[in-house]
């Protein structure tokens, strides 16, 4: 059958725009950053292992922290909305895969008109026109451009993004649990020391006092000792305050009212992991900010092909068909059916610069997209290098003030000696019992602080999503 000419001249016009369409939507490829030096490790060694790897059921033996991260993943307000959103972004995914399908709608409608008797049909038409109608339109657009398929890769991007961002959530709330948990256990151990203090306090008042009817100290040293007892009486009472703000804050984490939180010891915390940083390029694989950035550049970039391929024609096929009749009791015959096919291309031409704007707002907005990529894997190296030597520093420091708390200890042990015998005075006493007081309460901001660095790299490599 020999085909008539304007078949021949769509046929013309659509091939050219189908072998160009791969000049419009490109693919995405990750772009060259430095990953070799994105965190200082000094002389640990570097391989493809990372603590990262290790599932924090595995990090933390306290079964009750265990107990309580399960529970915060499951009932905390931060992750039920990352969740949402995740499945807010599953929605424009399924609408992104059904752009390559035609549309359909479906029109059933009843039109009456009645003439002007001084317009052009008013003197033939005096009476009012009925028509009915049912109909259905069935419309398609060809990707050409790449489009569609853009539309299609930059939904699936944003939805990899809200994932991403539900795990960070989950890391920060893992970590979170922990330190928290980690820094009540060291109030409830400082509490502990300032309590047995007091009392010690107590003790050395009335000591004081029968110095003073003995004729060996003065009044002045009966006071001081009383204000470093009432000193230590601060100390208890804003442990104390501080201890159920934490728990109020730690009820929070896990979706529930202030609560008393039940836990462990301090002395019993210990977290046993190979120190491993694994290669920096494993960033990029294991923080889920990182990875939330890149899908956000993928974004960008499938938007600014939209963008690009707004600019070029669009091919379009529509039909319609269907009953017209002007009778009621005719509509469904089949001499009321209709039909109508139309195949357009259509070129934007003038429409107020919005297309062009359109367009260069997707580039800005790649680029910087491109740039927030980049930060997020810089502050990734820098919390690890962070983390890494925080927790070095802590670990010799922990070592430097156990010695310190000896010392002091047994200075305050000496003086206390000394000034029983007479040979000591009663100030060398008194700024001995506040050393050893801050001595023993600093040990255990170390203890704490070594375990809350340790935790903190495991976040900063990216822990505890998987």
């Amino acid at each position: 059958m020999k085909i008539k000419p304007p078949y021949k001249l769509f046929l013309l016009l659509t091939v050219p725009l189908l072998l160009q369409s791969c000049f419009v939507a490109k693919n995405y490829s990750r772009p060259e950053l430095e990953t070799e030096n994105l965190y200082r490790t000094d002389n640990l060694p570097q391989d493809s292992v990372s603590m990262a790897d290790v599932s924090w059921r595995d990090l933390f033996k306290d079964e009750q922290l265990v107990a309580y991260i399960e529970k915060g993943l499951e009932n905390n307000i931060d992750i039920r909305i990352a969740l949402q959103n995740v499945v807010a972004a599953d929605a424009y995914v399924k609408q992104g895969k059904a752009g390559y399908y035609p549309t359909l709608s479906g029109t059933t409608s009843f039109t009456r008109t009645k003439n002007s008797e001084n317009s052009q049909f008013g003197s033939f038409f005096t009476r009012p026109l009925e028509q009915y109608e049912l109909s259905g339109t069935l419309s398609w657009e060809a990707d050409v451009w790449g489009k569609i398929r853009s539309n299609k890769r930059a939904a699936g991007a944003s939805y990899l993004q809200s994932v991403s961002a539900h795990q960070a959530v989950k890391t920060n709330l893992i970590t979170g649990i922990a330190t928290t948990y980690f820094q009540l256990m060291a109030l409830d151990k400082q509490l502990e020391i300032a309590k047995q203090t007091l009392d010690a306090r107590k003790n050395s008042l009335e000591t004081t006092i029968a110095l003073k009817d003995a004729g060996q100290v003065t009044e002045v040293a009966v006071k001081q000792t009383k204000a470093q007892m009432h000193t230590t009486e601060i100390i208890v009472i804003d442990l104390e305050n501080n201890i159920k703000l934490l728990e109020n804050a730690f009820s929070i984490l896990l979706g529930e009212g202030p609560q008393k939180i039940q836990r462990g010891s301090l002395d019993n915390q210990s977290i046993d992991t190979e120190l491993s940083t694994g290669v920096p390029y494993l960033l990029l694989a294991n923080r889920p900010d990182v990875m939330q950035a890149e899908y956000g550049l993928i974004n960008a970039f499938e938007l600014t092909n939209v963008a690009k391929s707004s600019l070029y024609p669009s091919l379009s096929l529509s039909a319609t068909g269907g009953f017209q009749s002007l009778e009621f009791d005719n509509w469904l015959d089949a001499s009321s059916l209709f039909s109508s096919f139309i195949g357009s291309l259509t070129q934007p031409i003038f429409n107020g610069r919005k297309l062009r704007t359109q367009m260069e707002v997707a580039k800005a907005q790649q680029e910087q997209a491109l740039l927030t990529y980049k930060k997020a894997l810089l502050t990734a190296g820098r919390e690890v290098s962070d983390a890494l030597y925080t927790y070095n520093a802590e670990s010799q420091k922990l070592e430097a003030r156990s010695k310190e708390l000896e010392a002091y200890a047994t200075a305050e042990d000496y003086s206390e000696e000394l000034l029983n015998n007479g040979l000591a005075n009663y100030l060398e006493v008194l700024t001995a019992r506040q050393n050893a007081l801050n001595s023993e309460l600093n040990y255990v901001d170390s203890q704490y602080a070594q375990l809350s660095s340790m935790v903190e790299l495991y976040r900063a490599l990216g822990g505890g999503w998987k």
